[in-house]
């Protein structure tokens, strides 16, 4: 039995969604990995939390790109929302966790990073040209 996916109207703002939100993930990572902080002292699970939804984001872009029909829209888009509004909460509770001067110096250093990242394509950064390509 082969099952047809049905098309679902995406939000308009979806795909600037998904590319902002990798955007400032990366710039977090980027100013964690500039601070002088211990593994101990980085909340590590929910770290990982941020990796995962930054996978999630990535893949969602990925999806955004294939044919209609390919892929179940209804629950990627399902998916992708309830990833997105996770963030907020998630990245309170990390910076919350953070010793209290890193949470002193964070907040500029991450805006610092994330005004040096190109829009059009740093948050496809860690996404092979292969994968983009349709080639995994």
């Amino acid at each position: 039995m082969l099952l047809r996916h049905t098309t679902v109207a995406l939000p308009p703002d979806l795909r600037p969604r998904l590319e902002n939100a990798r955007l400032d993930l990366l710039a977090l990572f980027r100013a964690l990995d500039r601070m002088d902080l211990s593994p101990a002292e980085i909340p590590q699970q929910l770290l990982r939390q941020l990796f995962e939804l930054d996978a999630d984001y990535g893949e969602a872009l990925w999806a955004l790109d294939q044919p209609p029909g390919k892929l179940n829209q209804h629950a990627m888009l399902r998916d992708t929302l309830a990833a997105l509004e996770q963030l907020p909460q998630r990245l309170i509770k990390f910076r919350n966790l953070l010793p209290p001067r890193a949470q002193g110096t964070l907040p500029s250093l991450e805006l610092s990073v994330r005004r040096s990242l190109h829009s059009a394509g740093d948050f496809y950064s860690d996404v092979t040209a292969q994968w983009l390509a349709g080639g995994l």
